[in-house]
């Protein structure tokens, strides 16, 4: 059962910089094209690398978001998160630049990122080990610090209230939003901006993945076609980059401003299989209680969804876990319910992964269709659910889940319904 005593809460604005869409629009159009932006990297040398590709945002002006000078002070996911919280904020009707002191005072943020600056780190770090510790910048350490990453954001937007970072690998995003669906709920806030940022693009977290054997290495050569989730050919995941960010707000001030209600949040749930530090467990207890646990938090039962946006990375463990706690957790509805991997067209983006799932699936809703899992050519006799493939569906769905399962053996999952009536 819902409880009754919560305060309902809802999505009044979006914002996404992504590999295959800089913007909200951008991003729903090549969600409904099923238009990949997974690319060769160019950046710097692969050569050593035996992953070569990675869904990376290409062609934005970044200095929409910072000056020339601050941007080399911070990590890229700043100014991608600033621009995708820019455009989040506009679109509810709260544009940062014309809103006034005692309303910057009650919206604050809560980021999910699962490596912060990591990147911007590794760059300072490599001026040091080749003699040049001279070149190191200035603001090195706070730059590199995961809760410097929301104070960015509150910074350049004037926002004054609670500026908090969740960083729970993967699930980082899906926990911002869980836990800012909370605050709303029990009175301690009416508007949160959340989501999820990522800038893992760069040689040594390259390496790091290689080393793992996890990212994809065989279609060096065709990139589009490397991020597979649930496909017989899959060979690991592909990293992303991207920011994806979310206006939530109580539903009756919404409503007295009278904006626009993509969706509502009905429910949230967090496990974790106490297993390994990178590794699934296949004996799926923990992920089937995450699901259930959410389907009860939003007081609904597996029956009633429309939809199920996928954790889906593209390695062979995850993806048959994945599919066998869905089977598990929804029962013989699962066989007849469509769902898919919005990884397959922009990557793995880690922490912001949840964030991204959550605004395709609220995109996609609003506007009639299901988003599909593209390379998806060669079934997999052990992941034979409805994942959409390769063509978006039309579709006037209306209750969504959104998995999500992460290093550490983290699963987080976030409820959502198109209307807030």
């Amino acid at each position: 059962m819902q409880h009754e005593k919560r305060r309902r809460v809802v999505v009044t604005g979006l914002g996404a910089v992504t590999p295959n869409g800089q913007s909200r629009e951008a991003f729903r159009r090549a969600l409904r094209a099923g238009l990949s932006g997974v690319c060769r990297i160019e950046e710097f040398d692969t050569s050593r690398l035996r992953s070569r590709v990675a869904g990376i945002v290409r062609g934005i002006d970044l200095t929409r978001a910072l000056e020339s000078r601050q941007l080399k002070r911070v990590s890229r996911m700043v100014p991608l998160a600033i621009l995708a919280a820019l455009e989040a904020l506009d679109d509810a009707g709260l544009p940062a630049g014309e809103l006034d002191l005692a309303t910057r005072r009650r919206i604050g943020i809560l980021l999910g990122t699962g490596g912060g600056g990591a990147e911007f780190i590794e760059a300072m770090y490599a001026h040091y080990f080749a003699g040049h510790p001279e070149r190191a910048n200035l603001f090195t350490l706070p730059a590199g610090t995961h809760g410097n990453s929301a104070s960015e954001i509150s910074i350049r937007l004037g926002l004054r209230g609670p500026s908090h970072v969740i960083s729970t690998g993967c699930t980082s995003s899906t926990d911002a939003i869980g836990y800012a669906l909370r605050q709303i709920q029990h009175g301690d806030a009416d508007v949160i901006l959340t989501g999820g940022a990522e800038a893992p693009i760069a040689p040594g977290i390259m390496a790091g993945f290689d080393l793992l054997k996890i990212t994809s290495r065989r279609w060096n050569d065709e990139p589009a076609r490397a991020s597979r989730p649930f496909d017989r050919e899959r060979d690991g995941f592909v990293l992303g980059e991207g920011a994806w960010m979310l206006v939530l707000e109580d539903r009756a001030h919404a409503r007295s401003r009278g904006v626009k209600i993509y969706g509502e949040i009905l429910g949230y749930a967090s496990t974790c299989d106490a297993w390994h530090r990178v590794a699934l467990s296949v004996e799926l207890d923990e992920p089937v209680r995450a699901i259930q646990l959410a389907l009860r938090d939003a007081g609904v039962g597996p029956d009633e969804l429309d939809y199920v946006n996928l954790h889906g990375t593209g390695t062979e463990l995850n993806d048959r876990v994945e599919t066998s706690a869905i089977k598990r957790a929804l029962g013989a509805v699962a066989a007849r319910l469509p769902m898919s991997s919005t990884k397959s067209m922009i990557g793995h983006p880690q922490g912001a992964c949840g964030a991204a799932g959550v605004v395709a699936t609220l995109l996609a809703l609003d506007s009639g269709f299901l988003p599909p899992t593209i390379n998806h050519d060669v079934p997999d006799p052990e992941c034979d659910l409805d994942y959409i493939p390769n063509i978006s569906r039309p579709a006037r769905a209306r209750m969504a889940l959104c998995n999500c399962m992460g290093f550490g053996s983290k699963n987080s999952v976030l409820v959502i319904v198109r209307d807030a009536e």
